[in-house]
């Protein structure tokens, strides 16, 4: 199987379960996006920044920062020197083990002066959005109900619409940051959609696993099996320990947007067979 037609095999097993309908917003990407993403991260030797977090209830939803952990730990095995940008509890309880930004200007002109102090001083190599809320055209931030979260939120937007590297987003249901791209598919469905748009936009039934993914493709140009050790169970602990929640739930469980920790562990299994690692 060459690139082109692997990098579709993940795109349609990514949205294989429809539950937030991406496999319509699939629809409005140019086939191939997972490998034009991968591409980017593909040999990173500096910093990568990875942008997550999506507040629920006073706290924060465990799709995301799994999958922000995991790209991480594969970058990181690879050579690159990851950081991942969140706001506070999740920032400081991730310090221990991960390199962190913590998102905490107040006011939306102090955060976009913080964006463009971090990328001058960062010069990243790339800039990856897994799972965070976008702006809308009205410069609001909404959940999937519709409700006005802005007051909970400070805007990453300001990190993708001001770097000079590539641009890599990740969502799964149309109000995260790099839908923007996809506007005029977005108005089939029932969603306050986010206008920002990034360089490659990648969707999935759960944003956890559209870093699983591009940790695939890299996995299989490295030869090494990356996604093998990855324990997706122990993250979500480690996540409901700092007070995560299910983002559709609202429950602290061991499961990400409604689903199962098995069937994450079975979309890893397919993507470790699709590249030759099984």
């Amino acid at each position: 199987m060459n690139e082109q037609r692997l990098s579709e095999s993940i795109e349609s097993l990514l949205v294989a379960r429809n539950p937030r309908q991406m496999a319509i917003a699939r629809q409005g990407l140019t086939p191939g996006y997972y490998l034009r993403a991968a591409r980017h991260l593909h040999r990173a030797r500096g910093t990568v920044l990875i942008g997550t977090g999506f507040p629920v209830a006073d706290t924060f939803e465990t799709d995301g920062p799994v999958g922000a952990m995991a790209l991480y730990e594969a970058l990181h095995a690879l050579g690159a020197q990851p950081l991942i940008a969140c706001d506070a509890p999740l920032a400081q309880g991730l310090k221990a083990d991960y390199a962190v930004i913590e998102l905490c200007a107040e006011g939306r002109d102090s955060t976009h002066k913080q964006a463009e102090e971090q990328l001058r001083a960062l010069t990243p190599h790339a800039v990856v959005v897994i799972e965070r809320p976008g702006l809308t055209a009205d410069g609001h931030y909404y959940n999937m109900r519709g409700e006005d979260i802005s007051a909970d939120c400070h805007v990453f937007d300001w990190y993708v619409a001001a770097a000079t590297c590539p641009t890599i987003a990740i969502g799964d249901g149309g109000n995260e940051i790099g839908m923007g791209n996809i506007a005029r598919t977005l108005t089939e469905l029932d969603i306050r959609a986010s206008v920002t748009g990034c360089d490659e936009l990648l969707v999935a039934d759960v944003s956890n696993w559209g870093a699983y993914g591009l940790i695939a493709l890299l996995a299989l140009w490295s030869g090494r099996d990356l996604l093998q050790a990855l324990a997706p169970e122990a993250l979500l602990q480690q996540l409901l320990d700092l007070g995560a929640v299910d983002g559709v739930t609202g429950e602290h469980t061991l499961t990400e947007d409604g689903l199962s920790v098995q069937t994450g562990l079975e979309v890893i299994r397919q993507l470790r067979q699709l590249t030759n690692f099984l």
